[in-house]
């Protein structure tokens, strides 16, 4: 199994905006797109996409999610709190050969990421991609197998 962790885009400030209303820019927008044509030349294939119920993070699960041909499921586990164990509980019932696609946000991203590899700081910036490679589902623990920020997707393009 392989899990994948997008980074929602880059999004307005949140001057005047509830934090969960806060959409992507026109920048953010054009940033996914390249990742989401990135992603899909790399050929990842997950099964499901699960992203935070946020407006900002929907967007770009929505972007992702069209340019890989997967279907979008929001899911509140994916929101600011999210953690190793919403990871489990949502690939419990998929089999080892299922890849799994989350978008959300940060700190969580990176301290569930840094979690489930055994250590370590992991960062993810606005845009960006982890992937890991799962070894062990329990306990959960997976190998970083790539760890790509968003100016990377733009050569790949």
């Amino acid at each position: 199994m392989r899990l994948y962790f997008v980074r929602h885009g880059i999004a307005e400030d949140g001057d005047g905006i509830q934090d969960f209303d806060r959409k992507l820019t026109k920048e953010g927008v054009e940033q996914m797109r390249v990742a989401a044509k990135a992603m899909a030349k790399l050929k990842i294939a997950p099964a499901c996409i699960y992203t935070s119920p946020r407006v900002r993070a929907r967007q770009t699960a929505d972007i992702v999610g069209e340019a890989l041909g997967v279907k979008v499921e929001v899911c509140e586990e994916v929101g600011f709190e999210f953690n190793i164990q919403a990871v489990e509980s949502l690939i419990a019932d998929l089999s080892d050969g299922d890849d799994v696609l989350f978008v959300g946000h940060e700190p969580s991203f990176s301290e569930t990421v840094s979690e489930i590899i055994g250590g370590g700081k992991v960062v993810m910036k606005k845009g960006g991609l982890a992937r890991l490679d799962v070894f062990s589902r329990k306990p959960l623990r997976g190998a970083l197998v790539w760890l790509i920020a968003p100016r990377v997707f733009e050569t790949l393009t």
